[in-house]
């Protein structure tokens, strides 16, 4: 593993700080897709709250994701919840930060 640092990030005019050991474009490409899918939903559903919109999209993303050819390999057995400790850690920290 590399050495992490912190990637600034801007999701729905929101800065966000990920730490990432991995490559920082990386990380503000994934925030992009995150921030054009949630401002899509959000202009086709006319929601305001944050947690909707993000339940949403992430709903979207997965659909997409899972619409790929790799789709059997992720539904039989991709581990999620290393990835989601880390997403509510790195959350829980940002708001800590706040």
């Amino acid at each position: 593993m590399g050495v992490k640092r912190t990637v600034p990030v801007q999701i729905l005019g929101q800065e966000f700080r990920v730490r990432s050991d991995g490559d920082a474009g990386r990380v503000r490409r994934a925030a992009a897709l995150v921030d054009d899918t949630m401002q899509r939903v959000r202009a086709r559903s006319r929601s305001v709250d944050t947690l909707d919109l993000a339940i949403l999209a992430a709903l979207n993303l997965a659909h997409r994701l899972l619409g790929r050819e790799d789709a059997p390999a992720l539904e039989s057995g991709f581990d999620l919840e290393p990835l989601i400790a880390r997403i509510e850690a790195a959350l829980a920290e940002d708001r800590a930060g706040t």
